[in-house]
């Protein structure tokens, strides 16, 4: 049979089962769009192509599936760019198509031409310029199965327009041949062996577990470790959900704005069992502080993780739910052998859980605390809900305070920290869920108006997704960094709370609006959004911009040095600064310059200004 090479990019996408592209046309496209009419697919028409990437991400986060997006050559093409960063840095299966200029053309600087191989190469697993029509099968399917397949991540074909023009007798490909990739999935068995040997002579050990094991939907092994071996649990911003948050051995989230009880068991382990977890900074804070008494076991799917940045004691490479598989399998060989004596060790962590719990001073009337906003949240929309955030101190809570209770019910962007991710990929997510689980957008109002206009893709394709916006009027992650470390030098944070107006917004979009601006609304709006199922929503819940996100552990700081609250940094800030002063007045004694009083010096630390509360305007 002929067929284009248009007509050969849709069939064998759905050779492949896909369902589903979110995408935006253009010149050099422009003869895909043409059979795409009559193809077994669904188009989501974005409003502009970073929204189509990051739809293709919020598709794969929910489904597990390859999420696919399709747009132009030139701008197009570079507008894809942060979404493919996005999706290398957190594993997220993603292929996308671009067109290309006319194969004759390239080189010549013709209009809408970019060079998209090297552009995007530094930001995908792997890219193509497809060269001929006869590759185009084989080029997808391979592309298709490397986003799959070893770690995920996002693979680029470029199709120039003449390719996509030309005919050729149609072939589907039925073996792969990629012999330079060979992605280890079963763990080697004797490191398999010495891990058990490990855990079972460990008088403090935790689970390290990553967004790995979401990736390869080790749940249920993940949940059968831990039981068989009644091991400590904490779960990165990636993995929130691996493990149910009411597991009795969950200690909830670890790193820079971690649980204290999470970030205090890995200080004080023994030995650190991580489970598709690359040992990120966010994570580890100081890394020659960090964990400084354990050894290591270390599985990941990708051999460069292994050793990066920590030494290993027992490195195993291969696919976590696997290899999870295989650690379970010899620990239930060996019995008890293999079963630590952890009984002291979660007493002590359970203790520490009680007596430091995430602390917040909402009052009963008045103005809304983020904090309670996200609990309003999940009070209305519950456990079925698949909750997606943009990045910042609404992201930070979200993981904090919603109670995980399974994978996949969380999406969000870790990695790269892309500001404008929510309200595409929770379109993209919704896509995949159905029309049955509800969708929630948990936004910050500077991360809203990065991407809002995808709100009209929703509308278009009817695709029901509630976009709560916790609006504190200012860039709040960047502001309280200002207020701790630049001495509340507030330098071009501002977003004025009513600029734009959420619910004229909805309005304009013909779909339901509603605004809390008091802890009396919250709880009925939220009843009112939740009751409406079959159409967006905007939620504008106004709240409190001096709240700050804590725990917190300063940039490039020890973990030891966590700080569990505003009241407890501005102590510390003051005892530095009078510290310092102290020792500045005795240096100045000893020069034989006096001593003067150490309160007419200015404050040393950022921030330190006595006669303010910390962090306020």
């Amino acid at each position: 049979m002929q067929v284009t090479g248009a007509q050969a990019v849709m069939r064998s996408l759905e050779e492949l089962g896909v369902e589903v592209v979110f995408g935006y046309p253009g010149g050099a496209i422009l003869p895909a769009y043409d059979p795409l009419i009559e193809a077994d697919l669904t188009h989501v028409l974005v409003r502009h192509e970073q929204g189509a990437v990051h739809a293709a991400e919020g598709y794969a986060h929910a489904s597990g599936k390859v999420g696919v997006c399709i747009v132009t050559s030139g701008p197009a093409a570079t507008n894809l760019v942060t979404g493919l960063c996005d999706a290398l840095m957190d594993s997220v299966p993603v292929l996308a198509i671009t067109g290309q200029v006319a194969s004759t053309a390239i080189g010549s600087d013709a209009f809408q031409e970019a060079d998209v191989l090297g552009i995007t190469m530094p930001v995908t697993k792997h890219n193509e310029l497809v060269t001929s029509v006869e590759r185009i099968p084989g080029a997808i399917r391979e592309a298709h199965h490397i986003a799959s397949s070893g770690r995920p991540g996002p693979v680029l074909l470029d199709i120039p327009k003449d390719i996509l023009n030309q005919s050729f007798e149609w072939a589907w490909p039925e073996h792969l041949d990629l012999p330079g990739y060979r992605p280890t999935v079963r763990g080697h068995g004797r490191q398999v062996r010495d891990a058990i040997d490990l855990v079972a002579t460990a008088k403090r050990p935790v689970v390290y577990a990553g967004g790995g094991l979401v990736r390869a939907d080790a749940g249920d092994e993940l949940r059968e470790l831990v039981d068989l071996l009644d091991l400590p649990v904490v779960t990165t911003l990636m993995a929130r959900g691996i493990i149910p948050e009411d597991h009795p051995n969950a200690l909830g989230m670890p790193g820079m704005h971690g649980h204290y009880v999470a970030i205090r068991a890995l200080q004080e382990a023994d030995l650190l069992v991580t489970l598709g977890a690359r040992f990120d900074d966010r994570v580890t804070g100081d890394l020659a502080h960090f964990a400084p008494h354990a050894k290591v076991i270390h599985v990941d799917v990708d051999p460069a993780e292994i050793g990066k940045n920590r030494a290993v004691d027992v490195p195993i490479v291969g696919d976590a739910k696997v290899v999870v598989g295989q650690l379970v399998a010899v620990a239930r060989d060996r019995g008890d052998e293999a079963v630590p004596d952890t009984a002291a060790w979660r007493d002590h962590l359970a203790t520490v859980k009680a007596d430091h719990p995430l602390r917040v001073q909402q009052p009963d009337t008045g103005i809304i605390k983020p904090q309670t906003a996200i609990r309003a949240v999940h009070a209305a929309f519950g456990d079925e809900a698949v909750y997606v955030a943009g990045v910042g101190q609404h992201q930070m809570w979200a993981s904090q305070l919603v109670p995980w209770s399974r994978p996949r019910q969380w999406i969000n962007s870790g990695g790269l920290g892309t500001m404008g991710f929510a309200v595409p990929a929770a379109i993209g997510a919704k896509v995949a869920v159905g029309r049955d689980v509800p969708v929630v957008a948990i936004d910050g109002d500077g991360c809203f108006q990065m991407t809002f206009q995808e709100i009209a893709a929703a509308v278009q394709h009817d695709i029901p997704v509630t976009f709560v916006v916790i609006n504190n009027g200012v860039l709040g992650m960047v502001r309280q960094w200002q207020s701790l470390f630049y001495a509340s030098r507030m330098s071009e944070t501002t977003l004025p709370q009513a600029v734009p107006d959420l619910v004229l917004l909805a309005e304009a979009y013909g779909i339901p609006g509603f605004r809390a601006e008091s802890v009396e609304e919250l709880e009925s709006v939220m009843a009112k959004a939740a009751a409406i199922t079959d159409q967006p929503v905007i939620v504008d819940v106004r709240v409190d911009p001096d709240e700050m996100v804590f725990p917190m552990v300063p940039a490039g700081g020890s973990n030891d040095a966590v700080i569990e609250s505003a009241d407890e940094w501005m102590t510390m800030a003051i005892a530095d600064v009078t510290e310092a002063a102290t020792q500045r007045q005795r240096a100045n004694r000893e020069a034989g310059l006096g001593g003067a009083d150490p309160s007419d010096d200015p404050p040393l630390i950022a921030g330190a200004d006595t006669d303010d509360e910390f962090g306020s305007d």
